[in-house]
């Protein structure tokens, strides 16, 4: 994958650039479809298909106090961008510089070093700018002037129901992974880094991946059958997420994956935990030998779902 973080970098990718913008939490069904319609516009010119997006959310600097849980790390974003046949991104940071440049004098530095700009692909009703004051009808009345097209795509709906990212989190929060898994088109998964802890699993005879999650919006506490992915290995788990009451009185909320049929060394590696199946909720047991055994019986649980 190309990987810029200034917009004078396009001027270095052939031919025409079809951009594909927007913030893309999560990319679901609507955000693939405005990268689709870059992908296609993109081969229909013989140019190269661009995506352009941000680093933080915009939410984390226009709402501190109150920012969106992302579904999708920025690292997480970019593997999936990448699957979906784009290779292209510029990776804009937003902060509070970036938030007061104007819609307009944005677009301006877009298409000046990109002279080959031929259109934008923005969702419907797309806010960009200060004061969130740019929108398709600015692309469309600037578009002509800078040299661009516009393609403003219209929203995806499952049933009548508008598919977004703040529906989704609605959903993830809930655990209603049924739901999740039909609006986001996918299962929800959280990637993260394997980081050294306590022992504790290896000592109960069911080692665990400790995850230092790069995802902020989690599933409710409980334990989780789920499919791991190690770069292009997939291993069948049992995660769970809590904050391990039988074991500590005020811990911190950890997400820890038990593989199944898997003992090499994973710490410092970053794998995807795809959440499959609600097992059971998070509970205190009476000693650890009780939580042994019920650990057994989560994975005897998820081994029989799996097959």
């Amino acid at each position: 994958m190309k990987l810029f973080d200034n917009i004078g970098a396009l001027a270095s990718l052939p031919g025409p650039l079809v951009v594909a913008a927007g913030v893309f939490d999560g990319l679901h069904p609507g955000h693939q479809a405005v990268l689709q319609a870059a992908r296609e516009a993109a081969d229909a010119s013989g140019g190269t298909p661009v995506v352009l997006t941000f680093d933080p959310h915009p939410s984390k600097i226009l709402r501190p106090d109150q920012p969106s849980r992302l579904l999708t790390s920025t690292a997480h974003k970019l593997q999936l961008i990448e699957g979906f046949g784009i290779s292209s991104v510029l990776m804009i940071r937003f902060d509070a510089g970036f938030a007061a440049v104007t819609a307009e004098a944005f677009l301006r530095q877009l298409a000046a070093p990109a002279n080959n700009l031929r259109r934008i692909c923005v969702g419907a009703g797309w806010k960009f700018g200060h004061a969130r004051q740019g929108d398709p009808d600015l692309l469309r009345r600037l578009g002509p002037e800078l040299g661009f097209e516009t393609t403003e795509v219209e929203p995806v709906r499952i049933d009548g129901v508008m598919v977004s990212s703040t529906l989704i989190r609605q959903f993830v929060e809930a655990g209603d992974l049924p739901s999740v898994r039909r609006f986001l088109g996918r299962n929800y998964s959280i990637l993260g880094t394997v980081l050294h802890g306590d022992g504790l699993g290896h000592q109960l005879g069911f080692p665990t991946a400790n995850l230092s999650a790069h995802n902020e919006q989690f599933p409710p506490d409980g334990v989780y059958a789920v499919d791991v992915r190690l770069e292009s290995q997939t291993v069948r788990g049992v995660a769970n997420i809590g904050s391990r009451p039988t074991v500590k009185s005020a811990g911190e909320r950890l997400l820890e994956v038990h593989l199944l049929d898997y003992s090499d060394n994973l710490y410092g590696r970053n794998i995807e935990a795809e959440f499959l199946h609600f097992l059971r909720p998070e509970k205190k047991f009476p000693s650890l030998d009780a939580l042994r055994e019920q650990i057994a019986l989560d994975a005897a649980l998820a081994e029989s779902l799996f097959k």
